[in-house]
Order: structure tokens, then C-alpha cells, then sequence
């Protein structure tokens, strides 16, 4: 009945059978602590994928785009008390594109908004660059300038900020999730402690160029996302500890190829 509430429809056959299979995978099983996902092989690969994209929303240094949006604005002929109505402007772009990422994550897939936000940010980060070093020797600069804090903060909404939250969710299973977002909350916090604590020493050695480190962390975390992460759109929590099983136990044979589990103990039998 809760979940009937909750979903809007009476039609659950479906779901509910996908939470019975999991209930069942996971029988006889207690809750896992945070530093028994270190220690299991078994979750190794979805792991280090949240541990990537987590760090990755505060490295990313979409926040660090608001300790520049009053002097992009006021260089751009805002007035200076319509500033912080701007800004707030820029906070609002987030949310919506947050709640519109959720409503299309069903139909897009995950992947594509990881990669297609992350990559839209490095570009922007580097036009954003350029504009701020030729903001003072060509008049529309600012305006540039601008346009890319709206661009990049949009970026990150409808792709990481969205997207980031739900995979803890879809790639451990009922006994490993509230040990999984516990460390996915630590690495959030902390690494938001880290960015606001260096970039400020960043703008300084850097000037105009100080989003190269969150360039290359965009750069870096789709390449994660292309190569590693597998799509979770439309697949069973078991169809995704599988792909995920695979890459957890592959191992690497004198002949080149790579075996999952059966086949090594087969050969060795």
C-alpha cells in the first residue's frame, strides 16, 4: 500500500518481484559496516564507482563557479543590488535542472547524462578561462563570461547532481546501501571542505586559469564513466551485480584472455 502511494499506480508486479529477488539474493545476510566494503572484492568496481563520482560532484568545482559570479556579474554591467538576485538565479538553475534530470533519467540513462554533463563542463571551463583572461581587454567578455557560469552550473544539474545520488541505490544490493551512502555523504563533505579551503590559494598561483584542476577532474571522471561504468537503465539490481561480478573477478590468463570465476575453476579442476 506504501509503495502504491508512493509510485501512483496500483500496477507493481513488476517491481515487486525485482524486491523479492533481491530480498532473496541477500537472505541470511546482516548489514554490512563502511569499512567491510573496503575489505570485499566483491564490490570493489561499484565502490570505487561511487567513491569516483562522489568526489567528483564537489572536484568537479561547480560550487567554486558562485565565488566568481559576483564579479562576472559586475563586470557585465549588473547593477550591484540586483547582483545577489542573480546569483540566486544561478541556485535556481541548479534545482530545476536537478528535478528535470530526475524526470528524464528513465528515458536518457544514466551514462549519457554523466558523460554528456561532465564533458559539457570541461568544455565550458575552458571558454570560461579564456573569457576571464580577455575580460578586461574586450568589452563583451563579461557577458561570456556570464553565459558560461549559467552553462556550467546547468551541466552539472542535469547530469551529475542528478544522476550521482541514485547509483548507490541501483549497484549494491539491500545489505551494502546504508554503509554505501555513508561513505558517499563522508566523501561529499569532505571534499567540499577541501575545495573551499583550496581554492582560494588556487585563484591566487593560477589567476584566470584556475579551472584547469576542475578540467581535469571533469576530463578525467568521463573517461571513468565511458570506460568502466556499466548502464543501469532498465536492468534488475541482479543484471547489475552480474556485468559488475564479471569486472570484480576477472582475472588476467598467460594466453591473454580474461575468466570470470567459473571458468579459472574449471581449468584448474
Amino acid at each position: 500500500a506504501a509503495l502504491q502511494k508512493l509510485r501512483g499506480t496500483s500496477d507493481l508486479s513488476a517491481e515487486l518481484e525485482e524486491m523479492l529477488a533481491e530480498q532473496a539474493a541477500v537472505k541470511g545476510q546482516r548489514a554490512k559496516n563502511p569499512w567491510e566494503l573496503f575489505r570485499n572484492r566483491a564490490l570493489r568496481w561499484q565502490l570505487v564507482s561511487i567513491v569516483v563520482l562522489s568526489s567528483a560532484m564537489q572536484l568537479c568545482g561547480n560550487d567554486s563557479m558562485y565565488f566568481y559570479a559576483a564579479y562576472v556579474f559586475q563586470e557585465a554591467g549588473i547593477p550591484q543590488d540586483k547582483i545577489p538576485y542573480v546569483v540566486i538565479g544561478t541556485g535556481s538553475c541548479e534545482l530545476i535542472t536537478s528535478v528535470t534530470c530526475n524526470m528524464i533519467i528513465d528515458y536518457a540513462g544514466r551514462r549519457p547524462l554523466l558523460l554528456g554533463g561532465y564533458i559539457f563542463m570541461a568544455g565550458w571551463a575552458i571558454v570560461f578561462m579564456v573569457a576571464l583572461s580577455q575580460q578586461t581587454q574586450i568589452s563583451w567578455m563579461p557577458y561570456l563570461s556570464m553565459a558560461c557560469i549559467f552553462a556550467y552550473i546547468l551541466s552539472f544539474g542535469i547530469g551529475p547532481a542528478g544522476v550521482t545520488g541514485v547509483l548507490p541505490t541501483e549497484v549494491f544490493d539491500q545489505m551494502s546501501r546504508p554503509a554505501a551512502y555513508m561513505i558517499c555523504g563522508s566523501l561529499l563533505w569532505f571534499n567540499l571542505f577541501l575545495v573551499g579551503t583550496a581554492f582560494p590559494f588556487i585563484v591566487k598561483s593560477l589567476a584566470h586559469f584556475c579551472y584547469i584542476p576542475f578540467l581535469v577532474v571533469c576530463v578525467c571522471t568521463a573517461l571513468y564513466v565511458w570506460f568502466f561504468l556499466p548502464e543501469t537503465k532498465g536492468k534488475s539490481f541482479l543484471e547489475i551485480s552480474e556485468e559488475f561480478r564479471k569486472r570484480n573477478f576477472k582475472t588476467k590468463t598467460r594466453a591473454g584472455f580474461y575468466k570470470g570465476p567459473e571458468e579459472i575453476k574449471t581449468t584448474t579442476l
